[in-house]
């Protein structure tokens, strides 16, 4: 019982932790969705769209700018919403709670990984600005912290068996 306890608040540490790295994804994967929308592909009127036009082509970064920045933004929001299955789990610390806390925390888990991934290649193509650097960072941490989550509340439920 004493390490059933113990696990509470470790899974409540990085469930904020988990939270405030992924608001700031949100915060930085929106400037970028919003600056790529701003300042675009512009065409003028009477013209073609090129034969290569892509619209998720981003005027900063690489060719995985775009996919990056999208899969960013669908993980944040779904990491958010884990954080809200979590502290409703948090706060009643029951078997009953952990089923749909941790279902969404690993759907959070694999579309973080997802944009890890599309991250990974960001790194490798290797023109992007400070901004998109530091979200390439918080999702690559983003994607132990949260699978630490998973496995904290996986732990406190396997020791009150």
């Amino acid at each position: 019982m004493a390490n059933e306890q113990t696990m509470k608040p470790v899974a409540t540490l990085l469930l904020g932790l988990n939270f405030c790295m992924y608001v700031i994804v949100l915060g930085i994967g929106g400037w970028a969705m919003n600056r790529a929308i701003d300042h675009g592909f512009v065409i003028g009127a009477g013209l073609e769209l090129p034969a290569h036009f892509s619209p998720i082509q981003f005027p900063m970064g690489n060719a995985a700018t775009g996919f990056f920045v999208t899969f960013a933004l669908i993980a944040g929001v779904v990491g958010v919403g884990s954080v809200i299955s979590g502290i409703n789990h948090i706060r009643s610390w029951t078997s009953e709670s952990l089923p749909s806390a941790a279902s969404v925390a690993t759907i959070a888990w694999t579309l973080t990984l997802l944009a890890m991934g599309f991250a990974c290649k960001e790194i490798e193509l290797n023109i992007r600005n400070a901004r998109l650097k530091t979200m390439e960072a918080f999702l690559i941490i983003l994607s132990a912290t949260q699978l630490f989550y998973i496995a904290a509340i996986h732990g406190a439920a396997s020791l009150r068996r």
